[in-house]
């Protein structure tokens, strides 16, 4: 994808909030994003490629996917080799029939496992390109009102604040501490 090429998981995960996500015909507005970069301890690419982590190091612009805790997939966009953005929630107005057939109990795209549930992401969707026939991302055209805060769900620099959040929006995963909104 050439919009995202060359930009690093920081301003990445920034320009994502906004944007639109669609796959395979279900998607919405991405209002939840967080970035991870090589040189962060709490990154899976931390340590160098591995089998598991190996399309993180891909190109930019492709699906990073991965299972959390063994029970959850997630759903990442590579940015620049060992960097990706996490998606951890989207507010969903296309093929929502699709979405509450695959995930019948609110809420829907709250949270990167209900997301990667309600969007039928596969194991197999790792290394798939955002703008191939199954996968799509369009950036918005201005970067919205932002929330800005520290990530969750990590053991390690939790304190970073490279979680991102459109400010207003209903259906975050959960609320932002000391977020601040920025632009």
């Amino acid at each position: 994808m050439q919009q995202i090429a060359g930009l690093d998981a920081v301003v990445l995960a920034r320009r994502l909030i906004g944007a639109r996500l669609t796959v395979r015909g279900a998607g919405g507005t991405i209002i939840e994003t967080e970035a991870y970069a090589p040189d962060d301890p709490a990154s899976h690419s931390h340590r160098g490629p591995t089998p598991r982590n190996a399309s993180m190091f891909g190109p930019a612009g492709h699906a990073y996917v991965y299972r959390s805790y063994g029970i959850h997939l997630c759903l990442n966009v590579v940015a620049t080799p060992g960097a990706a953005v996490l998606i951890r929630a989207l507010d969903p107005d296309t093929g929502l029939d699709l979405m509450r057939a695959r995930r019948p109990a609110p809420p829907l795209c709250s949270g990167p496992g209900r997301l990667t549930q309600a969007l039928d992401i596969r194991p197999d969707d790792d290394g798939a390109a955002f703008d191939g026939p199954d996968f799509g991302i369009v950036l918005a055209a201005a970067v919205p009102d932002l929330l800005v805060g520290p990530r969750i769900g990590i053991s390690r620099a939790q304190d970073l604040p490279w979680r991102f959040g459109l400010a207003g929006a209903a259906g975050l995963s959960r609320p932002f501490p000391r977020a601040r909104p920025d632009r």
